[in-house]
């Protein structure tokens, strides 16, 4: 493995932040083969013994990429103080624990689909800024039969909170007495954007399934499974824009 700065490697262990480790180079706090560690240093996880507050880094585990197909009820988070289900509890022990996966964004505990998992904060940042324009994909039952009018006023982006959003991609699936199938494409990603405009325009959500993020779909993956991304998926997400 290439040296690497320091900070990222302590960030990458699951220390804290870059920012956090730079405070602990800055301390004198970080060792780097007995010796004391200065901010910007590189080293080799695999050949130096580096430690923080004399306990050993861990060393990093092997780069991964799932997707999963999150069921409701299930939270994006790493572990619940009430007991409830998390992403990690669908995956075996070998991947929920001592790899430091973590949630690609989130999706609410009342909706389903598509969900990343990954061990890696840089493609995690990638994945998550919106200056990258992933766009995910939804496939969304509302209440009611939206007028075009209401359907247009979603796709040129409803105001939330004050501020303008983004236009959206709408399409409409089906529309049944009682309720409408749509399809929205979005790169914007505000905490339940779609749960809320929804219900400002007067046709609340009953239920939203995310079936893809960028190039990657959901396809024919079973709710509640995993599978781990293949090097083109990998390298569609994490490429230039």
């Amino acid at each position: 493995m290439s040296r690497e700065r320091i900070q990222k490697l302590i960030a990458a262990a699951g220390r804290c932040s870059r920012r956090g480790a730079e405070q602990l180079l800055r301390e004198g706090r970080v060792e780097i083969n007995g010796r004391i560690a200065q901010l910007g240093e590189r080293a080799d996880p695999h050949a130096d013994r580096i430690t923080v507050d004399g306990r050993s880094l861990d060393r990093p585990a092997d780069p991964l990429l799932l997707l999963l197909n999150k069921p409701v009820g299930v939270l994006c988070s790493c572990a619940d103080p009430h007991g409830r289900p998390t992403v990690l509890d669908l995956l075996p022990a070998g991947l929920s624990q001592g790899q430091g996966l973590h949630p690609v964004g989130r999706l609410d505990a009342d909706s389903r689909g598509a969900l990343l998992l990954t061990n890696q904060g840089d493609l995690t940042l990638r994945l998550t800024h919106p200056r990258y324009g992933h766009r995910k994909t939804y496939r969304v039952w509302v209440s009611g039969r939206p007028s075009a009018g209401t359907l247009r006023q979603w796709a040129a982006g409803v105001p939330l909170d004050g501020q303008p959003s983004q236009p959206v991609q709408l399409r409409v699936l089906q529309q049944q007495r009682q309720r409408s199938l749509l399809e929205l494409t979005m790169a914007e990603g505000r905490n339940r954007q779609i749960r809320r405009t929804a219900a400002l325009l007067g046709h609340p959500v009953l239920d939203l399934q995310r079936l893809a993020i960028g190039p990657v779909s959901l396809g024919d993956l079973a709710e509640g499974c995993w599978r781990p991304l293949h090097h083109q998926e990998w390298q569609a997400l994490a490429g230039q824009p």
